[in-house]
């Protein structure tokens, strides 16, 4: 389906009734609810910027249905946006649960048509920027994370797969240019021009966002970021992957909502988990109740943010060495210990180079978070608006250093450390 505010014939959005008729006829889904469909709840909960989502509960078990609206639900009909999103979702979905099994919720059934995907329901875990708002630490998140981020970019990559079938993987998410267009506008053009869309904390951030306006460096550096969006097809992104997009407890993570899902640059991924956890991080200060009570979970983000680079980049380069299946990098062009040795030299050269994207990609999602149209809860639920204003200047502060000056950030303790010294530095409101 094309961008256009007209859904396919035979689309319609389900309320509560619709939903328990179309269940009821789905033999799978009535047989993992169980009892009579009268007796099932049914709560529409989606919270999300773009769909309906429905936890439904029955006799026996339960279940997530999550339906694409044919408009932007933040903004209503006058924003259209192809149902196809569900489709590429379910894509996704199957894909990620090949490469990262018990990372996704598993998928019980999908209508193309009605654009609806029915899903495992993740209890008792809860999204996981409510958590870190909550200052809860989760142990297990590093690893989890890290396995979903290398298993499926790694495997989706000219490192691992023939270049035709990775061509084909590319033509299969090409149709899904209108989120990436969401993406290229909201995230590399917006925040950084005059778009009636942006907001931002007001009046304490009106200069902040002047000055974004005219800094012609911050330009330059997030067009090009924003060209390697369009043109790097290096693998298959998640799209999305915020602490939005993630369900946790304190021994389990999934991955949800893969809608944005397209062939990109690798950073683009590792950055918006990054970036999330620095926000938790910067905007800790307006949640903390009394002086030190959120001192462990603090450290415990600051660690978490050094994990997530280092189990990430360590994962990825061992399933190179041992999963390199691909058109890229032939072994035979590396014979013998010299040849090991410098395709060894290579792969931490090709890591560095992805951690410089990661390192502007994370910068971009912090600022689009605060200048433009979605905002975070993590900065939204402070209410002393100076408050929070103060912890979202921190933010654009650091984030401005990281997209212009890359390069001097040549580890990730490096981006910790600046993380400190903002936290430190008083804005002049």
């Amino acid at each position: 389906m094309t961008l256009h505010a007209v859904p396919p014939e035979g689309y319609r959005i389900l309320r509560e009734g619709d939903l328990r008729d179309y269940l009821a006829g789905i033999p799978a889904a009535a047989a993992q609810l169980g009892g009579p469909p009268d007796g099932w709840s049914i709560n529409e909960v989606g919270d999300g910027n773009l769909n309906l989502v429905f936890i439904v509960k029955g006799a026996s078990d339960g279940l997530a249905v999550k339906q694409a609206l044919p408009y932007v639900r933040l903004v209503g009909e006058s924003w259209p946006l192809p149902l196809s999103r569900s489709h590429y979702e379910y894509l996704a979905l199957t894909h990620q649960a090949r490469l990262a099994p018990g990372l996704v919720p598993a998928v019980l059934h999908h209508d193309e048509q009605l654009a609806l995907v029915a899903m495992e329901l993740l209890e008792p875990h809860i999204i996981m920027r409510k958590g870190l708002v909550a200052g809860t630490i989760y142990p297990a998140f590093v690893d989890h994370i890290t396995i979903f981020m290398a298993r499926t970019l790694f495997f989706s990559s000219d490192l691992a797969l023939p270049a035709a079938q990775k061509k084909e993987a590319i033509a299969a998410f090409a149709g899904n240019h209108a989120l990436c267009k969401i993406t290229e506008d909201l995230i590399f053009t917006d925040p950084y021009r005059v778009a009636e869309q942006n907001r931002w904390t007001s009046p304490w951030l009106d200069a902040a966002a002047a000055q974004f306006r005219d800094d012609l460096d911050l330009h330059v550096a997030i067009s090009r970021l924003k060209l390697k969006f369009l043109s790097h097809a290096q693998a298959l992104l998640h799209g999305d992957l915020h602490t939005g997009s993630i369900m946790v407890t304190a021994r389990e993570t999934r991955v949800i909502d893969p809608e944005f899902a397209f062939y990109g640059p690798m950073g683009f991924d590792i950055g918006a988990v990054i970036a999330n956890l620095l926000m938790a991080y910067l905007a800790s200060a307006g949640h903390e109740s009394e002086p030190g009570a959120r001192s462990a979970f603090e450290a415990w983000l600051l660690e978490t943010i050094e994990q997530v680079w280092s189990e990430f980049a360590r994962k990825f380069l061992q399933l190179w060495r041992t999963e390199a299946k691909g058109d890229a990098y032939p072994v035979s062009l590396f014979p013998g210990e010299a040849g090991a040795a410098r395709l060894e030299r290579e792969r931490q050269a090709y890591v560095a180079r992805l951690f410089q994207d990661t390192i502007g990609f994370t910068a971009a999602k912090i600022i689009r978070r605060i200048l433009g149209l979605a905002h975070n809860i993590d900065f939204e639920l402070i209410e002393d608006t100076r408050l929070r204003a103060t912890c979202e200047a921190r933010s654009l502060r650091l984030a401005r250093k990281m997209m212009v000056d890359a390069a001097s950030f040549t580890t990730i303790g490096a981006v910790t450390q600046a993380a400190r010294a903002a936290r430190e530095w008083q804005p002049e409101f």
